[in-house]
């Protein structure tokens, strides 16, 4: 296979995995801090920032760029959460 299709076939499993992430989340069946959410839309947009960075397809580019530090601030922020939530959780035992 020529180097133009792999590039279509990143922006085509991309593009699948950022519009499924949104259509689970806006019908209610996925919360956005829901680690497949965040981590389809981090994937999806890599490959989509290939694909359109290869056909110079700059401005999409660079949405999907801030897309995916977007996601990655999500992952932090969801980890964050857990962790808070897991020292307060702890703390609660060690006072009862």
């Amino acid at each position: 296979m020529n180097e133009k299709i792999w590039f279509d076939i990143l922006g085509w499993i991309g593009s699948v995995l950022v519009v499924a992430a949104y259509g689970l989340n806006i019908s209610g069946r996925m919360r956005a801090d829901a680690p497949f959410y965040l981590w389809a839309n981090i994937i999806g947009s890599i490959g989509l920032i290939l694909n359109t960075a290869y056909v110079g397809a700059y401005p999409s580019a660079c949405v999907n760029v801030i897309w995916v530090g977007i996601g990655i601030w999500g992952v932090i922020n969801s980890k964050k959460k857990v962790s808070l939530h897991s020292s307060s959780s702890t703390k609660l035992n060690k006072e009862n």
